[in-house]
């Protein structure tokens, strides 16, 4: 059988999502698999009422949605229901497979993926993971011991995965952010800002950041006083809250969710950013100084050793979540008129940048598919 043949039968299922940190890449290894191979067929499976079911289709792609839900580290009650969507949730994924019949299954994290890569396990389709985080995730390390193949996005992961498994390829990062045209100058023009004036990107992730949000609501007149933009991503939490604190200041572009996220890192002089993988990746394939506020009830506390694997090597800087009320200005506005550090920290993040991980990560599941 012909190499194209044999693309013409591949079907290729894209598990998990919850957050842009695992969707986003999800679609890049997605595009980089049709490039390949441009017959096969993929079909992506998430958790019902959650972002992927939304963003995949606008991405061109299938979903299918199960009834999955994550454990409740807050509220304990809230997990009662669990064993039941749990149990729900494998018989839609035998659904789903007796239907589309993958040659191999990709998982890219967040509770959706546990379900769908355990079923192919047990009928022995190759499955294949990726952890985008410096500190593993329970479901993938589960998983990894009958994975075909685990990628991660940083070296040093033997202590989560099997050794012999793991293929260092870093985070695949969306196309629009690493192909686009954009001067600063006309960057800025996409948000009406000023080509004369320093600039903040804001964003807390695709849900947002509450903690450095209040902040900066709280401080909106000290930009404006110190001459000082933001190109700030507020996410879904008290949505009009933010949009009323920056009313009325032309130097302040606000907004829910920046879709043209290429723009916004090309306009940006300074980041401040939550610390989750992708993020981390994306300011350092963009080579932007950041300010990384990581989100303080990720699991594992994965979002602090995100960040310090730059902020050890000088090309980021950190404050907690519970002194940014304290610390966070101070340091940006500090950090903001030394262009001399700023420099030295774009090109230091940029050393950490590995830019094709969709396609390594593509390679590996076609070479590895049963046909």
């Amino acid at each position: 059988m012909s190499l194209k043949q044999k693309h013409n039968q591949l079907r290729i299922i894209i598990a998990g999502g919850g957050t842009g940190g695992h969707i986003f890449p999800a679609i890049a290894v997605a595009q980089a698999i049709q490039v390949l191979a441009p017959s096969a067929s993929i079909l992506f499976v998430g958790a019902l009422g959650k972002m992927e079911m939304e963003k995949i289709p606008k991405a061109g792609y299938a979903i299918k949605g199960i009834t999955i839900a994550g454990y409740n580290r807050s509220n304990f009650f809230k997990n009662i229901l669990l064993p039941w969507k749990l149990l729900k949730s494998f018989f839609q994924v035998m659904s789903i497979f007796k239907s589309f019949k993958p040659n191999a299954v990709f998982g890219v994290g967040g509770y959706s993926s546990f379900p769908v890569l355990k079923y192919a396990q047990t009928k022995g389709v190759p499955t294949f993971l990726h952890e985008s985080n410096a500190f593993a995730g329970k479901a993938n390390i589960w998983l990894a011991k009958n994975a075909t193949q685990v990628f991660t996005g940083t070296k040093g992961m033997e202590t989560f995965f099997p050794i012999a498994k793991i293929l260092v390829t870093g985070n695949p990062i969306r196309k629009n952010i690493l192909q686009h045209t954009y001067t600063k100058s006309s960057a800025l023009k996409e948000f009406g800002l000023s080509p004369s004036m320093k600039t903040v990107l804001i964003v807390g992730g695709s849900l947002g950041a509450n903690s450095i949000n209040q902040v900066i609501g709280n401080n909106v007149i000290n930009f404006f006083e110190k001459k000082i933009q933001l190109i700030w991503q507020i996410g879904n939490l008290d949505v009009s809250g933010y949009y009323r604190a920056a009313q009325g200041f032309e130097n302040i572009f606000v907004s829910s969710f920046i879709d043209n996220m290429s723009a916004a890192y090309c306009a940006a002089d300074v980041v401040i950013s939550r610390s989750g993988a992708m993020a981390v990746a994306e300011i350092c394939t963009t080579s932007k100084a950041c300010i990384f506020v990581p989100y303080p009830f990720a699991a594992e506390d994965h979002q602090t050793f995100n960040a310090m694997a730059l902020v050890n090597q000088q090309a980021a800087l950190i404050v907690k979540d519970k002194e940014v009320n304290e610390k966070l200005l101070p340091i940006l506005f500090s950090l903001l008129e030394n262009e001399e550090t700023i420099k030295n920290m774009e090109t230091k993040a940029n050393s950490f940048a590995l830019l094709n991980a969709d396609v390594l990560i593509a390679e590996q599941i076609l070479k590895n598919s049963h046909y």
